[in-house]
């Protein structure tokens, strides 16, 4: 199933992407300094740093796998073993002995676990606030120099508020798949290891989650735009009242029904984004039932040991958090990739009124600005 739709999501993405082809789209103007890719304009400018990234990345790899066998090395040798002394490479370890090593060498990999997550953390906030002030100087200057552009109010939230998620997404742009999809496979070939019955269990939803929610997040992404224009609009009334070009009673009529129009768009947004949320940790929670009905019949069956099921059960708890991470990632490069484009498009001689395109999958629509 898992690989059905692996399949269908690619041939329907190519599809889509060719009949998008025939759209007429407007084209953001080039701003000096900037790709009209995301991802070149990231990585035109942090390329040496994602490099270093990536490798604190596959670090964390080997040091969380060796996290989750060393539990089960605790309960199946130290604490369920039958004969002690027992000998490892030469050297006898009694039952006492023997917990407080293993446990000592986990005490260990989780704290290197944790330093490793630090240092990347920290670097990661250092690339993306220096990519962010890169990105405003480079928004700053086109202003700047664009003589029809400094007519318009609404630079004032791009540089103070809509660049934000693009400098913050700088930094997790190739580190947050990396590291998350590995953490995933780590966690997935582990329970493979134990039993494959199992490793294949924890796949059992993602099928659903693959279909489901890319679906849902298309809608978010309609929305997103419609929220961006509302705010620039809402802007450009205020530096109008404040020029004194709109009387008083004007002004105020005008302000209500932006700020109802952002009520009702933000009021959508946040009724999709919770419902997506809840319905991912739902299918999330479904897992563990079948871990504990298949993997207590192979216990009793004698299929695998109890210490192989407490480590199952412990590496899904990890294995959900970076599932969730990697769908939160595709929502926020879409959220993000609007939001760039947008920026770019502001410096358009010519910017074209909102066009409804509709795509050939059912009650779906793409916006285009």
């Amino acid at each position: 199933m898992l690989v059905s739709v692996v399949l269908y999501l690619i041939i329907t993405g190519i599809l889509r992407r060719l009949s998008q082809k025939n759209v007429c789209v407007p084209q953001p103007q080039t701003v000096r300094g900037l790709d009209t890719s995301l991802f070149k304009t990231v990585l035109q400018y942090t390329r040496k740093q994602q490099v270093l990234m990536i490798l604190l990345s596959l670090v964390a790899m080997p040091i969380l796998y060796v996290t989750l066998e060393l539990p089960k090395q605790i309960v199946n040798n130290a604490l369920n073993a039958e004969r002690f002394p027992l000998e490892f490479f030469g050297y006898g370890f009694d039952q006492v002995t023997l917990l407080m090593v293993l446990s000592g060498l986990y005490l260990m990999a989780i704290s290197l676990n944790g330093l490793n997550k630090y240092v990347l953390n920290v670097f990661k906030g250092y690339v993306a606030e220096r990519f962010l002030r890169r990105f405003r100087l480079l928004i700053y200057r086109q202003w700047r120099n664009d003589v029809e552009a400094q007519k318009q109010s609404e630079i004032i939230p791009i540089l103070a508020q809509e660049v934000e998620p693009v400098g913050g997404f700088a930094a997790d742009v190739i580190t947050l798949p990396i590291l998350q999809g590995g953490t995933l496979l780590t966690i997935l070939l582990f329970m493979f290891m134990q039993d494959p019955v199992l490793g294949a269990a924890a796949l059992t939803v993602l099928p659903i989650q693959l279909i489901l929610l890319p679906r849902l997040q298309r809608r978010v992404n309609i929305l997103s735009r419609k929220r961006i224009k509302e705010v620039r609009l809402l802007g450009k009334q205020l530096s109008d009242q404040l020029s004194a070009e709109q009387s008083s009673h004007s002004g105020f009529e005008q302000a209500g029904k932006n700020f109802r129009e952002l009520e009702v768009v933000r009021r959508q947004i946040f009724r999709l984004k919770f419902f997506i949320k809840a319905l991912n940790n739902f299918l999330t929670a479904i897992t563990p039932f079948l871990f504990y009905s298949l993997g207590g019949y192979f216990v009793i069956e004698g299929r695998i040991s109890l210490g192989a099921l407490v480590a199952v059960l412990a590496a899904h708890k990890d294995f959900s958090a970076p599932l969730k991470e990697l769908f939160r990632y595709y929502q926020t490069l879409e959220d993000t990739r609007i939001r760039y484009h947008e920026i770019t498009l502001f410096f358009s001689k010519n910017p074209r009124p909102i066009k409804v395109v509709k795509v050939r999958e059912p009650s779906l629509t793409m916006v285009h600005a």
